[in-house]
């Protein structure tokens, strides 16, 4: 297993430790519920240091995003970022991920997810066709997600730069915590608002971040945060986690994601996509919450009344938030409106459930 320049701070502290996405990485501290509440209520911090990140530069750097990424990159200027996906040639989704834009139409930097690295990096260079530059920084990239509705007032003592009223999805380079050439982005997976830094891993600029967002934070209740608390929180919010609730094999228009798919450019799968939303989608993802009582799980049946099944969950909990079990899942579209009823099959059981809005509420 691989391990991020944090490892070892988080085995000192006691955290329960697991294999994801091929990286060491700390599931939970204090337990789910208590590190979800600290980040809707406070702030909290995420060591997400296993994310990808590649550097793409050169005159045709805009263009080669264009072409593999379904949102309009040409949109964003210098100092901003973009939610986008690349889309296979069968219209599935490649990978999610955001795209910076360090340099108007010359730099710009990709964050991917940790399990899709290699993937995505083979799939962009195949279409380069440009003579884009490409980096992948990955391996010397630390990221920390700093997120709740207190982090940045806790963090701007660190920092000169004015992060308590950047603009969501703006970021900025500067010093941060003593160490220079820090990424400071108006972004996370959370929904409840913070910033995520990038930042080299050389000398002690690790241990220096960490210490002194620690050192001022731990008086006013800022804690580590495991992974499994990242995923409640993006599962209230709606959010989709790639290899349950977005694959090759899911499009875009399917997992709603419709908002960041233009056609007023070319893209990879473009023409499979238009046609799709022109003929209409077969299958959507929907936000469930349970009626009767039980919590829906990855890949559980989703069924009619008739007992028919009309898709599965794929990604289902007891939100810490909400006190209620909820769950995102692919339904047939006939059963997508929200306030249908259907069942979720849970330990032989069908129990009663209602497709809901999502945000969760």
């Amino acid at each position: 297993m691989k391990s991020t320049p944090f490892t070892e701070r988080h085995i000192a502290l006691g955290a329960k430790m697991a294999e994801f996405a091929g990286f060491n990485m700390p599931i939970s501290y204090s337990g789910i519920n208590d590190e979800h509440n600290t980040v809707r209520k406070n702030a909290g911090v995420f060591d997400v240091s296993h994310m990808g990140e590649f550097i793409l530069k050169g005159d045709n750097a805009l263009a080669l995003i264009q072409r593999v990424t379904s949102n309009d990159a040409s949109k964003i200027a210098a100092g901003k970022a973009q939610y986008s996906c690349l889309t296979n040639a069968a219209g599935g989704i490649v990978d999610d991920l955001i795209v910076y834009c360090i340099e108007e139409n010359n730099v710009y930097m990709l964050v991917v997810n940790a399990s899709n690295i290699e993937k995505d990096w083979d799939w962009i260079s195949k279409h380069n066709t440009g003579n884009v530059e490409m980096h992948n920084i990955s391996d010397k990239t630390c990221l920390l997600a700093i997120q709740g509705p207190n982090a940045t007032k806790i963090l701007q003592p660190l920092t000169d730069i004015d992060i308590l009223n950047m603009k969501y999805y703006t970021f900025v380079k500067g010093k941060f915590a003593g160490v220079d050439n820090v990424l400071i982005s108006a972004t996370g997976y959370t929904g409840s608002g913070g910033i995520e830094i990038y930042f080299e891993d050389k000398d002690d600029n690790a241990n220096q971040v960490w210490n002194k967002i620690f050192e001022g934070g731990s008086a006013q209740g800022l804690k580590p945060i495991g992974l499994a608390a990242r995923d409640t929180l993006r599962l209230e919010m709606g959010y989709c986690l790639y290899g349950n609730d977005i694959d090759d094999t899911t499009t875009p228009l399917e997992a709603g994601l419709g908002w960041i798919t233009k056609f007023t450019k070319d893209f990879t799968a473009r023409n499979i996509l238009e046609k799709q939303k022109a003929e209409g989608i077969k299958q959507k993802l929907v936000g469930l919450e349970m009626i009767d009582k039980g919590i829906p799980r990855h890949d559980y049946e989703i069924q009619n009344k008739d007992g028919e099944v009309i898709g599965r969950v794929t990604s289902g909990t007891q939100a810490p938030t909400l006190q209620k079990a909820i769950a995102m899942g692919y339904a047939n579209k006939d059963y997508s409106k929200h306030g249908t009823e259907i069942y979720i099959k849970i330990r032989d059981k069908a129990l009663l459930a209602k497709v809901v809005k999502m945000p969760f509420e």
